[in-house]
């Protein structure tokens, strides 16, 4: 049996580790062979960095990296804010109205709205072609205000009390007891909210018209699905050394560098994390 679930684990560890593979080798490869092999190559013959010299020398991808960077830390320092906040006060005994308020975030979970309802607020409100429309119209998510909820409530309440002995409001419980507390549920919470914010390109497909303002995934977009792209952004990419294929998987690359680079970090709270609010007593 341990044999079958070892072949199957390698099964499913190549099918994941090739297609990954193929992408860096191709980045990696000189165009020669690119061309050579139809524009896919699972291993150079030679390393070439030409394409992700290309890619980063300053044009549009350096741009758009910036952008998501920023899109990124502030969404995400936003996103954790917001539903810290909101969590802490669902899972107070004393909040009026809590109870309504608890079912408007588990009514988000079922019924999400609608394109067009969205992009006439975020109209609305002026935020058309503005950086903002990345970051406030996804800002909290209800499954993560839960989440946080539930480790919230599995604190003693003897520590809320002991604070209130000693004079402590509820927005010095929050930020010197319960989120020194909560350290492995706000990295897993802030890990999903930056791997949303810096894989998005939706809110920017829809809400961005300038292309100087796209974030890197809407580059990715433009590379990778729309080959006619090449020849509309800062560099006249075919005249290039690097082949097409070898520029669009660079940008690959580097658009899952940082997600690989962050995850380590935070590996040995996920499990932690994911785990809040499974078990009581």
């Amino acid at each position: 049996m341990r044999i079958m679930n070892g072949i199957a684990l390698l099964g499913v560890s190549l099918l994941v580790l090739i297609p990954f593979l193929s992408i860096v080798s191709t980045s990696l490869a000189p165009r020669s062979q690119v061309n050579a092999s139809g524009g896919i190559v699972l291993w150079p013959e030679t390393l070439s960095f030409q394409a992700y010299v290309q890619v980063l020398e300053g044009g549009a991808v350096t741009r758009a990296m910036w952008i998501s960077a920023f899109v990124t830390v502030v969404g995400t320092l936003i996103s954790l804010t917001a539903s810290a906040m909101l969590a802490y006060a669902l899972a107070r005994p004393g909040l009026r109205g809590r109870g309504a308020m608890l079912w408007t975030v588990l009514v988000t979970l079922f019924f999400a709205p609608g394109i067009i309802p969205t992009f006439l607020v975020v109209k609305q409100v002026g935020l058309i072609d503005s950086i903002w429309s990345l970051i406030l119209p996804t800002a909290v998510s209800g499954f993560n205000v839960i989440v946080l909820r539930a480790f919230f409530l599995g604190i003693p309440e003897e520590l809320f009390d002991a604070a209130k002995i000693d004079g402590a409001g509820e927005r010095r419980i929050l930020t010197m007891i319960v989120l020194p507390l909560s350290r492995a549920s706000l990295s897993v919470i802030g890990l999903f909210y930056a791997v949303g914010y810096w894989n998005a390109f939706f809110n920017a497909l829809i809400y961005i018209n300038d292309t100087t303002k796209w974030p890197l995934q809407m580059i990715v977009r433009s590379f990778v699905v729309d080959d006619s792209q090449f020849t509309t952004l800062d560099v006249s990419l075919i005249e290039q050394m690097a082949a097409p294929s070898s520029l669009a998987m660079a940008i690959l690359v580097i658009s899952i560098v940082p997600i690989l680079i962050v995850y380590p970090f935070l590996q040995k709270n996920f499990a932690k994390g994911m785990l809040t609010g499974a078990v009581k007593g």
